[in-house]
């Protein structure tokens, strides 16, 4: 099928709508917040507070039977209103992992897809930052600069590192040495406070 840009973005909208239509029109609708209800239902509410960082964003903890079921944002807290970073987001893991239990719904393989392949493949996490070291070893090692115009600059201008406001401040730090000891200069971090 040949499309244009515009051609596609004509159906894209025709379909977007259609799929729309049929979720209002149905008189039973299966929706993620009806499905969310069933799971949470008679479940009891635990008002608290983000572990991760000391901006104090609210959050409700669903526990039934002493399990915890879901955690949220608090939409009744003024500083958070709801929402949650990604750190607070993720709570839901950070409490099986306080309680040295597996966490069900973590994954544990990675998805490699080979170069011109149309397919995925599960992989090892070990198996996959094996590749990506492999990789980081290849790129520095093609594209190390140890000097420019008779000057030693020791700089590889290949890899670019940006920080991650998933991690605290003090692993941003060690990342931020890592890229360094690489030689990386392109290297930024963007935690949310």
């Amino acid at each position: 099928m040949n499309l244009s840009r515009r051609q596609f973005l004509q159906l894209a909208g025709v379909s977007a709508a259609a799929t729309a239509a049929t979720l209002f029109l149905d008189e039973e609708p299966a929706l993620a917040s009806d499905l969310k209800e069933i799971r949470i239902s008679k479940a009891r509410e635990v008002p608290s507070v983000c572990p991760h960082c000391s901006v104090g964003c609210g959050l409700i903890a669903y526990v039934k039977d002493g399990q915890l079921l879901q955690v949220e944002g608090n939409p009744d807290n003024p500083i958070n209103e709801g929402s949650l970073c990604p750190k607070g987001a993720a709570t839901f893991q950070f409490a099986y992992e306080a309680l040295g239990k597996p966490n069900p719904r973590r994954e544990l393989k990675a998805k490699y897809r080979a170069p011109y392949s149309d397919r995925w493949e599960e992989i090892s996490v070990d198996e996959a930052l094996d590749r990506i070291a492999q990789r980081v070893k290849e790129t520095r090692d093609r594209y190390f600069i140890e000097e420019k115009d008779g000057v030693t600059v020791n700089r590889l201008e290949a890899i670019a590192h940006i920080g991650s406001a998933c991690i605290d401040n003090e692993e941003n730090y060690l990342l931020t040495k890592l890229m360094r000891s690489l030689g990386v200069v392109f290297l930024e971090h963007h935690a949310r406070i």
